[in-house]
């Protein structure tokens, strides 16, 4: 107690004069909060200031920087369109040879999406053609047949006349415009002339070939003349890896920062995700986004679209996060953070040292407590042990030949005395016994320790007896 006493009193004084060279508005307090241990305590900033930040595990949790989860909220309903119903037009797909391009068909027919689509017309130039690619057991198994409609372009490569729209009664279209910028001024057209178009939903690939932000933004501002809703997503060159292997970021078409490298790629199944997502969100109308593949395991996008996912978020809302909050909303989390929770100063490590210090001597007092109270318990057992050995050989003794001396019986007995002092100390101290069951339990372990030795002994035996018989007849092979 005197040793802990003195140690307080000496991080008193020390604690004292490093509070002079720092502003009076902070305060270091040392209180011990039991015998056995001393907590130190730092509060800034007046009575209800936020606490500097030590590094222990309370510390990472609570910090976003180090934990996204504490950022991130639980998953929630998000908020889809409300025009998601009726006649879908899909152009652009079904038409390559190499693919069956079916997946963007079954991604607008998912059961569990905002997407309640009554007929879902494929638009290529080969009706035949995309019949086979796309009536598959697939389609059958999950209803997609039921939906599946054909309407043959009137040239290759063409998108639907403003006729052709009117005629199926789009209420939706989902385009596949490649690397074409003027696909997107005619689509724009083509809405306006049919009048019956609500949504349009764009994919563009291979954006990196588009030089300059000013033509990007014109094709914008076609749609947004248009009396519908509509959506913008360009990615780079499509790459055949899989859905959602790397994390991605998102910026704004048409601007400095859409802008993509020569080398860049998107996977192909990756953007038919996201491109009938954002046609299911209310959070993707009329935005005109681009999508990167983040590799950079250190970006901010990367963290964040890897937290959303270990934090079970499904792929709608992790999507609708990316464009609703997305990086810069993690990022001033972790900058308000760190305003509230000021990093470590100078002070804060020379105090957490000392706070290591006393922890460490409170320690070794508990451990030296503890090691002095197992010697204490150790000894009184052995001697309640020697006491009953003692009496059983006076009884012995007396009752008849006793071949041993006194020591010899108490060591040849040791195990079982030990057992004695045992209950004898815990009934001793108010502890739970059970003193015939403990004593059959023992009895029955001496039996079977008796047994193992016996057959180890019955085995060296053997042995011993195997090595002289070999010597032997190796002495009569050598005669």
């Amino acid at each position: 107690m005197l040793f802990h006493q003195q140690n307080k009193m000496k991080i008193q004084a020390i604690a004292a004069t490093i509070a002079v060279s720092v502003t009076a508005a902070t305060a270091f307090v040392i209180s011990p909060s039991n015998r056995l241990s001393t907590k130190l305590h730092i509060s800034s900033w007046g009575k209800n200031g936020p606490p500097s930040r030590f590094k222990d595990q309370e510390a990472a949790d609570q910090d976003p920087e180090r934990k996204i989860q504490s950022y991130l909220k639980p998953p929630e309903p998000i908020a889809a369109r409300s025009n998601l119903d009726g006649t879908v037009l899909v152009s652009g797909w079904v038409n390559n040879k190499e693919r069956t391009d079916e997946t963007i068909f079954n991604f607008l027919n998912e059961e569990e999406s905002a997407f309640q689509f009554e007929k879902i017309i494929a638009f290529v130039d080969d009706e035949k053609f995309a019949k086979k690619r796309l009536i598959s057991r697939t389609a059958r198994y999950t209803g997609l047949l039921n939906k599946l409609g054909f309407v043959q372009a009137e040239s290759e490569g063409s998108l639907p006349t403003s006729e052709q729209l009117k005629e199926s009664n789009a209420k939706s279209w989902v385009v596949n415009a490649g690397d074409d910028l003027a696909t997107v001024a005619k689509v724009a057209d083509l809405v306006k002339e049919s009048g019956c178009v609500e949504n349009v939903s764009i994919l563009i690939t291979d954006a990196q070939k588009i030089e300059g932000a000013n033509a990007a933004m014109e094709s914008v501002r076609t749609l947004e003349a248009l009396d519908c809703k509509f959506t913008i997503v360009a990615v780079g060159a499509i790459a055949a890896t899989p859905e959602g292997q790397s994390p991605y970021g998102i910026a704004e078409f048409g601007t400095t920062d859409g802008m993509l490298n020569a080398t860049a790629t998107f996977s192909r199944d990756e953007s038919l995700r996201v491109l009938a997502e954002t046609l299911g969100l209310a959070s993707g109308e009329n935005k005109a986004m681009v999508f990167t593949e983040i590799k950079d395991v250190n970006a901010t996008e990367w963290k964040l679209v890897k937290g959303l996912r270990e934090g079970g978020y499904t792929r709608p809302q992790e999507i609708d996060h990316m464009i609703v909050k997305g990086p810069k909303a993690y990022a001033q989390a972790i900058e308000d953070y760190k305003v509230r929770v000021p990093s470590a100063q100078p002070q804060d490590e020379w105090l957490a040292m000392k706070q290591k210090e006393l922890d460490e001597s409170a320690m070794d007092r508990k451990n030296r407590i503890k090691e002095e109270y197992e010697q204490k318990k150790t000894d009184e057992i052995e001697q309640i042990a020697r006491e009953w050995a003692k009496r059983e050989y006076f009884r012995k003794a007396t009752s008849g030949d006793m071949p041993y001396s006194e020591e010899e019986y108490i060591k040849s007995v040791w195990e079982r005395a030990l057992f004695e002092g045992d209950l004898k100390y815990r009934m001793l101290h108010g502890q739970e016994t059970d003193e015939r069951k403990e004593l059959a339990e023992f009895k029955v372990k001496q039996e079977k320790k008796k047994a193992m030795m016996l057959e180890r002994a019955q085995a060296s035996l053997n042995e011993a007896l195997d090595e002289e018989d070999d010597l032997v007849k190796s002495g009569k092979d050598d005669e």
